[in-house]
């Protein structure tokens, strides 16, 4: 529910993607669970430019509809950041931005340490052809 793409735009391609620039120039975690079933995935990277070379981008998180709030998301969330203070000292800041009709999503964010930034006013066209907000956050060192 809270993802930009619609289901219909996640295609192999697309994962590929996002999983080549976690690995090569960023961080992916996935989630399992006692069944070795994938039940959610986090990742950012950097944007490949030298300027902004300690700035994770894109972060995108997913949690299986079933395994959504049992801890999960928090979990992943917390990992990835001790991963990052702890083995990636290069990456000073985070980034990730929240549709603005998703408050729990905005709450739980700031509850890890993301501050608001800013507001992209009516970037996000809904399928409905309603218009809304983005609100940019991020996370310092």
């Amino acid at each position: 529910g809270g993802l930009a793409r619609l289901q219909h735009e996640i295609k192999e391609t697309y994962i590929a993607h996002f999983l080549n620039k976690s690995l090569n120039q960023g961080l992916s975690l996935i989630a399992v669970d006692e069944h070795q079933k994938l039940v959610g995935e986090i990742h950012a990277y950097t944007s490949g430019l030298s300027c902004f070379s300690h700035v994770f981008t894109e972060l995108t998180i997913a949690i299986d509809p079933d395994c959504q709030g049992q801890g999960v998301g928090r979990q992943l969330f917390e990992s990835f950041l001790q991963e990052i203070i702890e083995n990636i000292s290069s990456v000073l800041r985070v980034e990730l931005i929240a549709r603005e009709s998703n408050q729990k999503a905005i709450v739980f964010y700031q509850s890890l340490g993301f501050k608001e930034e800013g507001v992209l006013k009516n970037r996000i066209k809904n399928p409905d052809g309603s218009l809304e907000s983005d609100i940019t956050m991020a996370w310092l060192r």
